[in-house]
């Protein structure tokens, strides 16, 4: 039911989409700060949301399609509205171009394989991935200003975003390896 506690959550990631890209846009140190707290609240709710439908068993055709949409196109349109603003500092936005790539890869295998009865589950090391990206995203929305605002002009805010990016983009390259050896496993190369 749309009305349960996971759904709302998944649905309020979504709705907070246009509302970060906004604050990221208007490139105050505060708008920044904003955007990334924002962010990280998005983030929350997709660790509890699932916890929750299954705590609760309220697990849902919704919540199981619209989780891993609301976390693609939150992570999509951060991504692509930090390279738009020319936020993306020390080249990340390569790291950026292999994991928007991966995601489009493995939701096409996913969808491939769903109509095969097979699926592709969650492994331990994307969910490493998962953490390092949106902690990543978290500190390049903030931003060097950020670390003034608080204070402490010394905190290189993007550096740290930037180093955790290339991390996520690594740890990207193996589970995409991985989920594609699997899934090719599924598919009749004749």
């Amino acid at each position: 039911m749309l009305t349960d506690l996971p759904n709302v959550l998944t649905i309020s990631r979504i709705v907070a989409i246009p509302i970060v890209v906004l604050l990221a846009a208007c490139g105050t140190p505060l708008m920044d700060a904003m955007a990334c707290l924002l962010f990280i609240l998005a983030g929350v709710t997709d660790y509890f949301d699932g916890k929750l439908a299954r705590s609760r068993h309220q697990l849902s055709d919704f919540g199981r399609m619209f989780d891993s949409i609301a976390d693609k196109l939150l992570v999509g349109a951060c991504l692509m509205t930090l390279a738009g603003l020319g936020r993306m500092p020390y080249f990340t936005l390569w790291p950026a171009i292999i994991i928007l790539c991966r995601e489009i890869l493995v939701s096409g295998m996913r969808e491939y394989l769903a109509e095969r009865r097979a699926s592709l589950p969650v492994t331990r090391l994307a969910k490493w991935k998962t953490g390092f990206q949106m902690t990543a995203i978290g500190f390049l929305l903030a931003g060097d200003g950020t670390g003034v605002l608080l204070g402490m002009p010394w905190l290189h805010v993007a550096l740290i975003g930037a180093v955790l990016l290339w991390i996520a983009a690594v740890l990207t390259l193996i589970t995409g390896w991985d989920y594609l050896t699997t899934g090719l496993r599924h598919v009749n190369l004749s």
